[in-house]
């Protein structure tokens, strides 16, 4: 058991990775538990502190373009039109890895995820640093992703010795994940960046494929970022009335149900489907965290981001076939 301390010490951060251990990194999309990427030792720590299935691979954070290149087996031109344009931000590129990668990260795929993030306390680590950081949400595996110090604290207590605290994650969803075939790029997890936006980067046909049975890249398990209080997603008002008697917590959208509930949470009164984002884990743990039967969520507009939140919404209600 370790006393998880929170701080914003980046030589503290750098001295406990370079001897192995575990810290908690803020990144724009949500905060990672990293550990030294290169060092398997340290890994198998994240996959046991998470208690995270080792056939679920973990990405790798690198401060730019030049410490990508050296994890991988070439680098098409539309990825590196999609780098130059959008990294560092919240999308994660899966390209063939070179031997310096552990097969622990890829879970023995021959690909690799490479992510810059963009946050200025994250970028700053890395650059102090001569490995790349493995580096999934911190949080136990399957549980709602954090989006703050104090969430991480929450489930990692006693697990890691620090936490770097660099704020409320602003983008609030995990990064999107885009491979290549032929001529394609492909989505293998919907994220931060919309496909419209990464399609018309690309200037190349852009395809979607979540292989949630059989992960095939980081976040495609079908069921994860489930709350402890069970949630469904669908028509608000048929769903409330088939809970009737029941302490009921509504994750809304912009409009308010004007339903008798327990508790409602809107995600964006202003109707921005961004903001709905930034908010939507930090309001499901809201909610979690209530004295409450069932969640409800409603279905969110499916363009943009919007697929993203759904995503995320529908594998936390996934109960299994």
């Amino acid at each position: 058991m370790y006393h998880t301390t929170i701080g914003k010490d980046l030589d503290q951060a750098k001295a406990l990775l370079e001897r192995g251990e575990l810290v908690a990194i803020p990144t724009e999309t949500v905060y990672g538990l990293a550990a030294n990427g290169l060092n398997t030792a340290a890994i198998t720590r994240i996959y046991e502190a998470k208690n995270r299935p080792q056939f679920n691979p973990l990405i790798l954070h690198v401060a730019n373009l030049e410490q990508a290149e050296r994890l991988v087996m070439g680098m098409p031109d539309v990825c590196k039109r999609l780098m130059q344009l959008l990294s560092p931000g919240p999308i994660t590129y899966l390209l063939p890895k070179s031997s310096l990668v552990p097969d622990m990260v890829t879970a023995g795929s021959a690909r690799v995820a490479i992510r810059i993030p963009a946050h200025p306390m994250a970028l700053a680590l890395l650059g102090m640093l001569d490995f790349p950081l493995a580096a999934p949400s911190a949080n136990p595996s399957g549980y709602v992703s954090p989006v703050s110090a104090t969430h991480v604290l929450e489930g990692l207590q006693g697990e890691i010795s620090y936490i770097l605290d660099g704020g409320n994650c602003t983008i609030g969803l995990e990064s999107t994940i885009v491979g290549f075939e032929e001529d394609k790029v492909v989505i293998h997890r919907l994220g931060g960046i919309s496909a419209e936006q990464i399609s018309a980067i690309a200037g190349v046909e852009t395809t979607t494929s979540l292989a949630h049975a059989s992960p095939t890249a980081p976040g495609q398990l079908r069921s994860h970022y489930a709350t402890s209080i069970p949630l469904l997603i669908g028509d608000i008002a048929p769903l409330v009335n088939a809970f009737v008697g029941k302490k009921i917590g509504l994750l809304l959208f912009e409009q308010s149900a004007a339903l008798a509930v327990e508790k409602e949470i809107l995600l964006s009164p202003s109707g921005s489907l961004e903001e709905a984002a930034a908010g939507l884990f930090r309001a499901m743990r809201l909610l979690d965290q209530s004295d409450l039967d069932v969640i409800i969520a409603q279905r969110f507009p499916n363009t943009g981001i919007g697929r993203a939140i759904n995503d995320r919404l529908e594998r936390a209600a996934y109960k299994g076939d």
